[in-house]
């Protein structure tokens, strides 16, 4: 792991405590160019945008080509706090960003390692560098809250209705 990893994912993770504030699944994306500045950042919007497109990497890839004002992202390092999905390790690959860090491991949905790899994959034209595991368990314990609250509100909510229901 390069010393300015755990730097750059702390920004990351920052976007995901955004996207948890917002009822979202907490993650996080900042785009980073060769000399150390961010950017572009992105975190989940999916819900609030109705967009199944409005992943964290996705706002950020579309935010720095607004801002660099072109589509090819070589030069920067993309860090996100969980492996992209297929949609956006597609977008990666295609965008051409240089090297893609990410923290924790999707085992559901993981297109860079775990279950697929697209940045590796032999028949693309464009393989980013990929690292693993900075602050995996940062990254992880973020996740893990969000899915645990989330599965108390509907429990406490399913109680509420059942309570309603109820006749003498």
């Amino acid at each position: 792991m390069k010393q300015e990893d755990a730097f750059y994912m702390r920004a990351a993770l920052a976007e995901a405590a955004q996207a948890y504030a917002l009822g979202e699944v907490p993650i996080g994306a900042v785009l980073v160019d060769e000399a150390g500045e961010i950017v572009a950042r992105g975190h989940n919007l999916r819900e609030r945008d109705h967009d199944a497109t409005a992943h964290a990497e996705m706002i950020a890839i579309r935010a720095a080509c607004e801002r660099l004002g072109r589509w090819r992202l070589s030069g920067l390092t993309l860090y996100v706090t969980i492996e992209p999905c297929p949609m956006c390790a597609g977008a990666i690959v295609m965008s051409r960003v240089d090297r893609v860090v990410y923290g924790g491991t999707d085992y559901k949905a993981g297109a860079c390692e775990s279950l697929f790899n697209i940045p590796g994959h032999p028949a693309l034209n464009h393989h980013p560098e990929v690292t693993a595991g900075v602050l995996a368990e940062e990254c992880a314990d973020i996740m893990k809250r969000f899915f645990r609250e989330r599965r108390a509100r509907k429990k406490a909510a399913q109680k509420n209705i059942d309570k309603s229901t109820c006749h003498d």
